[in-house]
């Protein structure tokens, strides 16, 4: 890539950032899909742009892992940042604060599949408890979105029927790595995994931080 290349590129990082940037990360932040924040924003930009930027905030926040969470975490203590746009109109960007908290050396591990699977009421439950003991920023569950539709289609589009519109639009709005992730679980993420789970889709694992725990599904 020449000088010109790389100019051209940071001066188009810079006016999508001030036109665009903190309203795309406010409006994920209140759990807007792509979509919707697309028809939201005052400047145009493109679906791809948009949905690289929620992506990176959803990694900066803690909510999307590349790797199984379980070293030091953030509490999720919210805390608001002043930003101003381009005009100089002032807006606050929720913020997660850090505490450190000790990594998990050693997994309680559970197997929740096969033929001691548990009904759908039961394991609902049972993540909705560990969910409450850990807290939603210590809560997790690996998706492999990205990886089955790069493999099979046609299985992704059968994970994606089992879906209600707004979990689907938040699914396809997002750009999946080709490996499995863990996105925090939040009350939205559970409602996809216990829809995928009910319908025999859902193959993975959920990790639980500060009480060390692991399900695998």
């Amino acid at each position: 890539m020449g000088e010109n290349s790389y100019f051209r590129k940071a001066l188009n990082d810079f006016t999508f950032e001030a036109a665009n940037g903190g309203a795309i990360r406010h409006l994920a932040d209140s759990g807007y899909t792509v979509k919707q924040i697309m028809e939201s924003l005052d400047f145009p930009a493109s679906r791809e742009s948009v949905r690289n930027a929620v992506w990176a905030h959803l990694e900066r926040q803690g909510i999307i892992a590349p790797e199984r969470p379980g070293c030091a975490q953030g509490t999720g203590k919210a805390v608001y940042v002043k930003e101003y746009d381009r005009y100089g109109k002032a807006s606050f960007r929720r913020v997660m604060e850090r505490e450190e908290v000790s990594p998990v050396t050693e997994w309680q591990e559970q197997d929740l599949g096969g033929t001691a699977a548990m009904s759908p009421e039961a394991l609902f439950g049972l993540l909705e408890q560990k969910i409450r003991e850990n807290g939603a920023e210590y809560s997790y569950a690996s998706f492999a979105f990205g990886q089955i539709a790069g493999k099979d289609s046609g299985q992704y589009e059968t994970m994606l029927s089992v879906l209600d519109n707004h979990q689907r639009e938040y699914v396809t709005g997002l750009p999946w790595n080709l490996k499995p992730v863990y996105h925090r679980l939040d009350s939205r993420m559970l409602g996809i995994l216990m829809q995928l789970h009910e319908a025999g889709l859902y193959h993975g694992e959920c990790c639980f931080v500060k009480t060390g725990e692991l399900f695998r599904l």
